[in-house]
């Protein structure tokens, strides 16, 4: 049974939570605040303040070698250079999650992949905000040819690129040294998969959160 399986009749649904007000309360570049006044159990009203965002993709690149790719740069929420998984926006109405992943790890990585799974689906802090991102994992990788790479601009133009066997960069979340939530998610869940990617959903499997672009035929 899915976690999110129906109820039986003996277990009831649960209060509906319904939203009686709604209002925007700012709207940046990329993020956006909701605050919303929903009806609590009991029959009381609470606010609750939303931020929006809309969703990413994060790319776990694993070699032949066992090795992931790992790229560094400044965010500045936290004010230092971090080292993650390549990863973007799904800022694009047309662009699928796979689409997406790939040119992020073409422009950041330099690398192309024949190879596409899901690793795992994530609600980064569903208590405060709706931001949904999908980790996939991308093997059968090929350097981009030589004066293909994309120009670089702002933090991607001074982004490093290391390549890390896997179970070293696992050994790097478990110390604390690798501190990005879908990076941390991505190579867990890549180590527990090991070589068995045919208990992986595939690249364009239902993402419960978030509705997927069609596909383009082919």
């Amino acid at each position: 049974m899915s976690p999110d399986a129906q109820p039986t009749p003996e277990v009831p649904a649960g209060h509906g939570y319904a939203v009686v007000e709604s209002r925007d309360v700012f709207q940046g570049r990329v993020a956006s605040v909701r605050s919303d006044l929903v009806e609590m159990p009991g029959g009381s009203v609470s606010q609750r303040d939303v931020v929006q965002l809309p969703g990413a993709v994060g790319v776990v690149a694993l070699d032949d070698d066992g090795r992931v790719l790992l790229v560094r740069q400044y965010r500045h929420p936290v004010g230092r250079r971090l080292w993650e998984i390549p990863a973007g926006l799904l800022d694009s109405t047309t662009e699928t999650p796979t689409d997406a992943a790939r040119r992020e790890l073409y422009e950041e990585g330099g690398v192309r992949a024949s190879v596409w799974h899901t690793l795992v689906d994530l609600l980064t802090s569903p208590g405060m905000a709706d931001e949904t991102i999908r980790v996939l994992l991308a093997t059968g990788l090929v350097p981009v040819g030589e004066g293909e790479e994309f120009a670089r601009f702002d933090e991607e133009a001074e982004m490093e690129r290391r390549w890390v066997p896997l179970q070293e960069a696992v050994r790097w979340c478990l110390d604390g040294s690798l501190e990005n939530g879908i990076t941390v998610a991505g190579l867990l869940a890549a180590a527990v998969a090991g070589t068995d990617t045919e208990s992986l959903r595939a690249a364009d499997a239902p993402w419960l959160a978030r509705k997927l672009p069609t596909e383009p035929a082919t």
